[in-house]
């Protein structure tokens, strides 16, 4: 995994403290950040086809910036991954954060006794997108063991478990953070761990206060995208609700595609 925190450079006089006003993205790129996707693949085309129309100056770079949670809950978990996949073949730069429902399926993985929950969570739609069915009957250790067995070969031979395991933590961009859930209010950035970036609530949302960046984050479903000064929020339930939330950022100015 690449290293996500930007520490200040040296003689950076700039406040801990920054708020959705005074922010900016760098001049030469245009970040379009994108929600939790939860396996509705038909969302996420139309909203990489908005992206790839969207028109930019000469010069101008774009980057998408994913917030995690791409598998579980809708139908098409495994083609979302493949067309994340395909943008990367495409040259387009992307960086893809891990969410809490990647998580729960390489825990899965890892110890099938104690994943029934992520089947109940929104795993058995993932498990169906991979062609792998679940059992009758109760799920015994033995046959969590050979569901966790036949998805981690589908997902061996598509390349998509390495590319679960590749998945970085955050990034920053200019004068903003994008993690999956958010960050603990009581820790600096470079001190922040996995487990609050890909889980936490409370008390980060309810924060009133400044961060060293404001944070870009989804997790925590809003019918709309909620802009805080410290925060903006932007998983708006897409697998339900069927909107997608992509925020476009480009030097201090920001909107919803």
């Amino acid at each position: 995994m690449l290293s996500w925190f930007a520490r200040k450079k040296k003689g950076d006089e700039r406040s801990q403290s920054v708020f959705l006003g005074e922010t900016s993205i760098p001049g030469d790129i245009v970040v379009y950040a994108i929600g939790d996707i939860h396996g509705r693949a038909d969302l996420l085309e139309n909203c990489l086809v908005a992206i790839q129309r969207d028109p930019v100056d000469s010069g101008i770079a774009k980057r998408i910036v994913y917030l995690g949670d791409y598998i579980d809950r809708g139908p098409e978990s495994r083609k979302v991954i493949d067309m994340i996949r395909e943008m990367d073949n495409a040259g387009v730069r992307q960086t893809k954060i891990i969410g809490n429902h990647e998580e729960f399926l390489l825990r899965f993985l890892n110890n099938p006794e104690e994943g029934t929950s992520w089947l109940s969570y929104g795993g058995a739609e993932t498990l169906l997108s991979y062609g792998v069915g679940m059992p009758a009957g109760v799920l015994s250790a033995g046959k969590l063991a050979k569901v966790a067995e036949d998805l981690r070969s589908r997902m061996e031979g598509s390349g998509h478990l390495v590319f679960l395991q590749q998945l970085e933590e955050a990034v920053t961009i200019g004068d903003y953070c994008f993690v999956h859930a958010g960050i603990n209010p009581d820790r600096s950035l470079e001190k922040q761990i996995p487990e609050d970036l890909r889980w936490i609530r409370e008390p980060f949302l309810t924060h009133t206060g400044g961060f060293e960046k404001v944070i870009v984050h989804g997790h925590t479903i809003t019918d709309e995208p909620e802009f805080r000064p410290n925060r903006i929020g932007i998983d708006t339930g897409a697998y339900y609700s069927g909107r997608l939330t992509c925020l476009r950022l480009q030097g201090r100015q920001y909107s919803i595609m």
